[in-house]
């Protein structure tokens, strides 16, 4: 997240219309920005499959 938080101040420090990115502080902001994605499609996924699962209980008294 530091990437994306150095990109953030410095949008807000720019005054003027361009913002110009070093080749490698532009591909680091890309792979953190496909990470957040990727992590959170991946719990959009589990949450998914959990509320959709069926859950089947059985309660055995034993030798009662």
């Amino acid at each position: 997240m530091i990437i994306i938080k150095r990109f953030i101040d410095k949008v807000s420090a720019t005054r003027g219309t361009n913002l110009v990115l070093p080749i490698d502080e532009a591909k680091m902001l890309r792979d953190e920005i496909a990470k957040l994605l990727a992590d959170n499609y991946e719990l959009l996924n589990k949450e998914e499959k959990t509320d959709n699962a069926v859950i089947q209980l059985e309660i055995n008294g034993g030798k009662w």
